[in-house]
């Protein structure tokens, strides 16, 4: 028993080890990390924004902007539809905010000047740049395609963990921890050494070369919006399918 004991507070010690510096605000008793919440609001101010001016003011005829909105959610209707099915409907709303706050969130580390902003503790970067937002939204997905395939099969859901065999009862269920962890982890890694590439270039040859590696950065960071979206997707579709 002490051993066990000993063993858990190890735990409970190695998961209060903080990397870098952190600015944290009270709020009702509870230590927030005001970071993470100062860009993500940002992200989404220019997410509605954006909205906001798209349904402002509809043409006929559409305009450039309208028809740049209305590509945006043709594309994120075809990945909805292609990963889920025909009933994909409901979802696009949820796999098209994952899509576009991940894609903002990654583009604002690259575009936006955010080391301008002094606070008294740490730095700000890209919401997607911190390990907690990419695990919430991993979590966000999970409880996503458990809803998905609930509502659909009801209680029925949960058989998927004995198909084909009960032997394979532990699998099953360590896949589904698995999920958020790899879309969590992939997300994060990324973004964090792409930004990591970009300063330690900028402060190797300031002028010349981190100018295409940041165009890189802006590819990829695209690209792992477009990754997290479709896997989540996919899981939902898979969860009202259940098929693996």
């Amino acid at each position: 028993m002490n051993g066990i004991s000993n063993a858990l507070n190890g735990l409970y010690d190695i998961s209060g080890v903080e990397v870098g510096q952190h600015f944290y605000w009270q709020i009702a008793g509870f230590q927030v990390h005001a970071q993470v919440l100062i860009t993500s609001w940002v992200v989404i101010a220019i997410l509605l924004g954006s909205a906001v001016i798209a349904v402002r003011n509809p043409q006929t005829i559409p305009t450039a902007g309208q028809n740049f909105f209305e590509y945006v959610l043709e594309f994120i209707r075809d990945v909805s539809k292609t990963q889920i099915g025909e009933e994909y409907g409901p979802w696009v709303p949820f796999i098209g905010t994952m899509f576009l706050f991940i894609f903002v969130s990654n583009w604002s580390g690259a575009l936006l000047p955010w080391k301008i902003i002094q606070l008294p503790h740490g730095e700000l970067a890209a919401p997607t740049n911190d390990i907690n937002t990419t695990v919430a939204l991993a979590l966000l997905t999970s409880v996503a395609y458990f809803y998905a395939g609930l509502s659909k099969k009801g209680l029925g859901y949960f058989s998927k963990y004995i198909q084909p065999t009960p032997i394979l009862l532990p699998i099953n269920i360590l896949e589904d921890f698995t999920k958020p962890l790899s879309l969590s982890f992939r997300l994060f890694g990324n973004i964090l050494a792409d930004e990591l590439v970009v300063v330690v270039l900028v402060s190797l040859v300031p002028s010349v070369v981190p100018i295409p590696v940041m165009f890189l950065g802006l590819f990829t960071s695209g690209i792992q919006a477009l990754i997290f979206a479709t896997l989540a997707a996919a899981y939902i579709g898979e969860s009202m399918e259940g098929h693996h």
